[in-house]
Protein backbone atom coordinates (compact mmCIF):
# COMPACT_ATOMS: atom_id res chain seq x y z
CA UNK A 1 0.00 0.00 0.00
CA UNK A 2 1.23 3.33 -1.14
CA UNK A 3 1.35 6.75 1.50
CA UNK A 4 1.02 9.39 0.01
CA UNK A 5 1.97 12.55 1.91
CA UNK A 6 0.91 16.13 0.35
CA UNK A 7 2.82 19.39 1.56
CA UNK A 8 3.38 23.21 0.49
CA UNK A 9 -0.12 24.45 1.24
CA UNK A 10 -0.73 27.83 3.36
CA UNK A 11 -1.87 31.43 3.25
CA UNK A 12 -1.24 33.42 -0.22
CA UNK A 13 -2.75 36.95 -1.10
CA UNK A 14 -4.85 36.75 -4.82
CA UNK A 15 -2.48 36.45 -7.72
CA UNK A 16 -0.21 34.59 -5.68
CA UNK A 17 2.06 31.52 -6.44
CA UNK A 18 2.15 28.16 -4.64
CA UNK A 19 3.96 24.60 -5.75
CA UNK A 20 2.59 21.82 -4.04
CA UNK A 21 4.33 18.63 -3.45
CA UNK A 22 3.43 14.59 -2.71
CA UNK A 23 5.65 12.90 -2.18
CA UNK A 24 4.82 8.67 -1.91
CA UNK A 25 6.20 5.31 0.06
CA UNK A 26 5.61 2.15 0.69
CA UNK A 27 6.55 1.58 -3.22
CA UNK A 28 7.01 3.21 -6.53
CA UNK A 29 4.30 5.51 -8.19
CA UNK A 30 6.52 5.41 -11.31
CA UNK A 31 3.76 3.21 -12.86
CA UNK A 32 0.72 4.68 -12.09
CA UNK A 33 -0.85 8.02 -13.44
CA UNK A 34 -1.26 10.26 -10.63
CA UNK A 35 -3.72 13.27 -9.85
CA UNK A 36 -4.69 16.13 -8.00
CA UNK A 37 -7.74 17.20 -6.24
CA UNK A 38 -9.45 19.69 -4.12
CA UNK A 39 -12.63 20.08 -1.45
CA UNK A 40 -14.29 22.77 0.00
CA UNK A 41 -16.68 22.50 3.36
CA UNK A 42 -20.12 20.75 1.49
CA UNK A 43 -19.06 20.63 -2.08
CA UNK A 44 -17.94 17.41 -3.43
CA UNK A 45 -14.23 16.43 -3.93
CA UNK A 46 -12.94 17.80 -7.52
CA UNK A 47 -10.95 17.30 -10.15
CA UNK A 48 -7.37 19.12 -10.99
CA UNK A 49 -4.88 17.81 -12.86
CA UNK A 50 -3.68 14.55 -13.91
CA UNK A 51 -0.65 13.28 -15.26
CA UNK A 52 0.26 9.90 -17.02
CA UNK A 53 2.75 7.73 -15.71
CA UNK A 54 5.93 8.79 -17.98
CA UNK A 55 4.53 12.82 -17.55
CA UNK A 56 3.98 12.58 -21.43
CA UNK A 57 0.19 13.58 -21.60
CA UNK A 58 -1.64 15.88 -18.78
CA UNK A 59 -5.11 16.72 -17.99
CA UNK A 60 -6.58 20.21 -15.96
CA UNK A 61 -10.12 21.35 -15.25
CA UNK A 62 -11.18 24.07 -16.91
CA UNK A 63 -11.32 26.08 -13.99
CA UNK A 64 -7.16 25.92 -13.66
CA UNK A 65 -5.78 25.54 -17.15
CA UNK A 66 -3.47 27.98 -17.98
CA UNK A 67 -2.81 28.93 -14.50
CA UNK A 68 -1.57 25.41 -12.62
CA UNK A 69 0.72 22.72 -13.80
CA UNK A 70 1.05 18.97 -12.92
CA UNK A 71 4.74 17.26 -12.66
CA UNK A 72 6.18 14.23 -11.72
CA UNK A 73 9.58 13.48 -10.68
CA UNK A 74 9.81 9.72 -10.91
CA UNK A 75 13.14 9.75 -9.33
CA UNK A 76 11.84 11.20 -6.16
CA UNK A 77 8.53 9.04 -5.94
CA UNK A 78 7.58 12.93 -6.10
CA UNK A 79 4.33 14.83 -7.92
CA UNK A 80 4.12 18.35 -7.95
CA UNK A 81 1.32 21.37 -8.35
CA UNK A 82 2.54 24.44 -9.35
CA UNK A 83 -0.12 26.92 -9.03
CA UNK A 84 0.16 30.71 -10.55
CA UNK A 85 -1.80 33.62 -10.30
CA UNK A 86 -4.34 31.98 -7.44
CA UNK A 87 -7.67 33.31 -6.79
CA UNK A 88 -10.20 33.41 -4.16
CA UNK A 89 -12.16 30.01 -5.52
CA UNK A 90 -8.52 28.33 -5.44
CA UNK A 91 -9.22 28.11 -1.69
CA UNK A 92 -9.48 24.31 -0.40
CA UNK A 93 -8.27 21.32 0.74
CA UNK A 94 -5.76 19.55 -2.31
CA UNK A 95 -5.42 16.16 -2.00
CA UNK A 96 -3.11 13.58 -4.09
CA UNK A 97 -3.75 10.31 -5.41
CA UNK A 98 -2.66 7.74 -6.83
CA UNK A 99 -4.65 6.29 -9.96
CA UNK A 100 -5.17 2.42 -10.77
CA UNK A 101 -3.61 2.24 -14.14
CA UNK A 102 -0.85 4.23 -15.66
CA UNK A 103 -3.02 6.72 -17.98
CA UNK A 104 -4.82 10.03 -17.23
CA UNK A 105 -8.08 10.20 -16.08
CA UNK A 106 -9.95 13.34 -14.45
CA UNK A 107 -12.45 10.80 -12.02
CA UNK A 108 -12.40 10.07 -8.43
CA UNK A 109 -12.60 6.29 -9.29
CA UNK A 110 -10.10 5.89 -11.44
CA UNK A 111 -7.81 6.26 -8.15
CA UNK A 112 -7.24 3.92 -5.15
CA UNK A 113 -4.60 5.99 -2.84
CA UNK A 114 -5.36 9.31 -1.41
CA UNK A 115 -3.07 11.74 1.13
CA UNK A 116 -4.60 13.76 3.74
CA UNK A 117 -4.52 17.10 1.96
CA UNK A 118 -2.70 20.17 2.37
CA UNK A 119 -4.93 23.24 3.23
CA UNK A 120 -4.86 26.07 0.36
CA UNK A 121 -6.45 29.77 1.30
CA UNK A 122 -6.15 32.59 -0.80
CA UNK A 123 -7.29 35.80 0.84
CA UNK A 124 -6.50 39.41 1.04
Amino acid sequence: QVQLVESGGGLVQPGASLTLSCTASGRDISGNAMGWFRQTPGKEREFVAAIDWNSRLTDYADSVKGRFTISRDNTKNTVYLQMNSLSFEDTAVYFCAAGRTKFVAPTIGMYNSWGRGTQVTVSS
